[in-house]
């Protein structure tokens, strides 16, 4: 990582304005998050992550100072559940699954996207599966606190809009903390 440098103002809009969206090989049906990126000339490119579906990486700027690509797929990703029923079947039959990816990223800020569904659904059971509201709260609650999941409800027309500028910040605070 880089350290002991001040990046003026102009220097982090550039630096800023070159982040690559990284997009987990793995996802699937997501072609309204890549069109508002290709919308807004956002790029991005597909990698297998070690867990979350979508994180950021900056590359090499020789001028700037950075001699190499730099990944941030350790420190912050965004994990995408397009609905209450996808979650929902995390929650249950494939519980230990989402949860070993929960502790291999230990360390990361994780945020859990979730679309089409809200708190009201959850509590109102207004999601197709058997899973009780109670449970899934339960469960939603315990992962907030046990590994510091972040859980943002976030209408599909705002996904791309949510990832970029989730992972825009933190990286605009990484790159502002380097001094």
């Amino acid at each position: 990582m880089i350290t002991h440098y001040h990046y003026t103002e102009s220097e982090l809009k550039a630096l800023l304005q070159s982040l690559t969206v990284l997009i987990d090989t793995r996802e699937q049906e997501n072609g309204h998050i890549t069109s508002y990126f290709e919308k807004r000339n956002i790029a991005y490119k597909n990698r297998k992550l070690d867990f979350g579906d979508y994180s950021v990486m900056l590359p090499a700027n020789d001028e700037l100072g950075i001699w190499r690509d730099l990944y941030f797929d350790s420190a912050i990703v965004v994990e995408r559940k397009n609905s209450l029923e996808e979650l929902s079947s995390n929650l249950t039959n494939g519980r230990a699954q989402f949860e070993s990816e929960l502790i291999r990223s230990a360390g990361a800020k994780v945020l859990l996207m979730i679309e089409g569904g809200s708190y009201a659904d959850i509590i109102g059971h207004k999601y197709n599966t058997q899973y009780e509201p109670k449970a899934f709260l339960a469960a939603l609650k315990t992962y907030e606190v046990r590994y510091g999941l972040g859980i943002n409800f976030i209408p599909p027309a705002l996904a791309g809009n949510f990832i970029y500028h989730t992972i825009y910040y933190f990286l605009r605070e990484q790159l502002k903390r380097i001094a």
